[in-house]
């Protein structure tokens, strides 16, 4: 087999590490792959922060749904979203008194600066995601770095124009770890469309879901709960977590825009 595509085939989230450090050497190498990443303009719109300090990272393991393998990982990046430094660069430039002479408002970063921004450092997340794959090192994507906005602002010092899009923890992972079975993903004909979108009838839906709703059959019973569906609204969509993630954003967006 291709050994790129082998080694996405063998990737999954890892979250228990063994007690090894990542070489600085093997680092550099995934940092290089990192800022090979596709990138809109060739703006690199996005920053890495390297989190070191264990108070840190136990603080957050806490504040990113209490996740404990957080605080244990040997590497911790934090990805942004990042226009400030591009707009940063425009003002030492001299834009505000070029466009005053132009007799034109300055824009400032707006909404789809934001989503460019957030692609550029999820593109660049899984290019350090895949070449950390390749060295043997395992990783785990943490979103819930989008909630608990005001705390992680403060604890990352994050100017306007920046957004925790993505936190990732690296490590080698645990024999334990590798032999976990892999989640299936769903078959190619509901994800992949030609032309169209189509939107999924009940029949397909239930086909779709067929598999995730045996496996739920063979587990503990829910109160109330009679199928995935339910089960999944109210572990993942109506949570308490995806509530207070809505609201970071809501809090991020209206700083965003000023």
């Amino acid at each position: 087999m291709n050994p790129v595509i082998n080694v996405l085939m063998k990737r999954r989230s890892v979250r228990a590490y063994q007690a090894k450090e990542i070489s600085a050497e093997i680092r550099a190498e995934i940092l290089k792959a990192t800022f090979r990443a596709p990138t809109a303009g060739n703006m690199m719109l996005y920053s890495i922060v390297e989190v070191t300090d264990q108070k840190i990272k136990d603080r957050l393991a806490i504040t990113c749904d209490h996740q404990p393998f957080i605080a244990r990982a040997p590497l911790v990046w934090l990805f942004l979203a990042d226009y400030q430094r591009w707009f940063d660069y425009f003002v030492a430039c001299g834009v505000e008194a070029l466009c005053e002479q132009k007799q034109v408002l300055i824009r400032k970063p707006e909404e789809g600066d934001l989503f460019l921004a957030c692609c550029d450092a999820l593109i660049a997340a899984q290019n350090a995601v895949v070449a950390a794959e390749s060295f043997g090192i395992g990783s785990c994507y943490i979103g819930d770095i989008m909630e608990q906005y005001e705390i992680h602002k403060e604890l990352f010092n994050l100017p306007q124009y920046t957004f925790p899009i993505a936190l990732l923890v690296f490590g080698y992972p645990t024999p334990e770890q590798m032999k976990r079975p892999y989640t299936n993903r769903f078959d190619e004909k509901f994800i992949l469309f030609e032309n169209q979108y189509h939107r999924l009838s009940q029949e397909e839906l239930a086909e779709m879901f067929a598999e995730r709703e045996h496996q739920m059959s063979k587990g503990k019973p829910q109160e109330g709960i009679t199928n995935f569906g339910q089960a999944m609204y109210f572990r993942k969509f109506a949570s308490e977590f995806s509530m207070e993630m809505s609201h970071s954003v809501r809090l991020i967006l209206k700083e965003w825009m000023g």
